[in-house]
């Protein structure tokens, strides 16, 4: 059996990347800083993973698994030699933790001779997150060893399009190695980034060019998931699953979605029979009520979901090159301009800037929209609705 090496055994960790390594055939070791949650891996060598969706829930028994706590170095690098596949899933802030890991990982491999590739999946949330990782981990390692790291270490990309919520403090004291997630288990990764034949892991297939695939999860997925936030926080609703039964929002999001299709098959190539079909399995998906996802977020941090290249700027852009008024996209971004949640640190310093500036130069700064073109005005428009309270009427 295969090793596979996961740092992070959190809710992508344990609810996405272990079900589908120990499912491909992999022993799974975990490497993370909970002493409590890697002992209680260890106790049983194995999870509960809880898939809910509407037709009801099942539980899996994810083994083989163990645990390695990250400060235990000797021991992750001593994985990490045999290992033929990893996976990162630790938040952008910890990648320069465990990159010195990698890289005595990499060195023990080199030094040893091993020839097999070790190709590690990048599950983080932010662009070109391969890269960022391979510059920390090449930063550790001297130019004989960079030179093997370029051939024997693959670094990719993935979307990942699973919903799995962090768990509750009630789940965590019933079993604190237990999660729950939902069904979906597609996997598109950077072919680009990995060396040799691409490891043949349940759902994951390797596409190049990698940028469709990213834009398709941001402008549909992540687009409607902020625009569910911020409207049902106009709303007063506490879930996502109800802004998308709200008889206001729903028809709102379906328009966004309408507009979204449109700019990446304009955009980025897509076949917009398979954009529609991908939309279609992401309705109930979105709906599923055992996932209880609260609004305040799927609403937080508009300051950087308000960015021209992200989830409602772009697909908006799109929609335009393709000759498409984005109306309810302009929806999405007037409600995170609005979206004043006590609490979110994101949503006060736009307020603040709002009410020194003007909303007008902030939507110009933030979001490169300006005031006088179509976009602009269709987002300034629905502000003062918003802001009225006199909106979607």
């Amino acid at each position: 059996m295969d090793n596979g090496v996961i740092f992070g055994a959190g809710a992508i960790g344990r609810g996405f990347m272990g079900q589908l390594f120990t499912a491909s055939g992999y022993a799974v070791t975990f490497v993370d800083i909970d002493a409590s949650l890697i002992a209680t891996i260890n106790q049983r060598g194995a999870y509960t993973l809880t898939l809910v969706d509407a037709s009801g829930s099942r539980d899996a028994q994810v083994s083989p698994v163990k645990g390695l706590l990250s400060t235990d170095s000797d021991a992750v690098t001593a994985e990490l030699a045999t290992a033929t596949l990893g996976a990162t899933a630790v938040g952008t802030r910890a990648l320069a933790e465990i990159a010195p890991l990698i890289a005595r990982g990499v060195r023990r491999r080199m030094d040893a001779g091993v020839q097999v590739p070790l190709n590690i999946l990048v599950c983080e949330n932010i662009p070109q997150a391969a890269g960022t990782l391979r510059a920390l981990v090449e930063s550790h390692l001297t130019a004989e060893a960079q030179v093997y790291a370029r051939q024997h270490l693959g670094l990719a990309d993935v979307v990942i399009g699973r919903m799995v919520p962090e768990p509750t403090r009630e789940m965590r004291a019933r079993d604190l190695s237990a999660i729950v997630a939902e069904p979906y288990a597609e996997l598109p990764v950077d072919r680009a980034g990995l060396i040799g034949e691409p490891p043949r892991i349940m759902g994951m297939h390797a596409v190049q060019p990698f940028s469709p695939w990213i834009a398709r999860k941001l402008f549909l997925h992540n687009a409607v998931h902020a625009l569910m936030g911020y409207l049902g926080y106009r709303r007063g609703l506490q879930y996502g699953y109800e802004a998308l039964e709200d008889p206001i929002v729903r028809p709102v999001l379906a328009a966004a979605m309408g507009e979204a299709e449109a700019g990446l098959a304009a955009v980025h190539g897509f076949d917009v029979g398979d954009l529609m079909g991908h939309v279609a399995r992401l309705w109930p998906r979105l709906a599923n009520r055992a996932l209880a996802d609260p609004v305040r977020r799927l609403a937080r941090d508009p300051l950087r979901k308000l960015a021209s290249d992200d989830r409602l700027v772009g697909p908006a852009r799109c929609a335009e090159k393709a000759g498409v008024s984005p109306d309810g996209l302009a929806w999405g971004i007037a409600g995170a301009l609005s979206y004043d949640a006590a609490g979110d640190s994101a949503a006060m310093e736009i307020q603040r800037r709002i009410a020194e500036e003007g909303v007008e130069a902030v939507l110009q700064s933030v979001s490169g929209i300006a005031p006088k073109e179509p976009l602009g005005g269709l987002v300034l428009e629905r502000y003062a609705l918003l802001r009225e309270g006199e909106w979607l009427a």
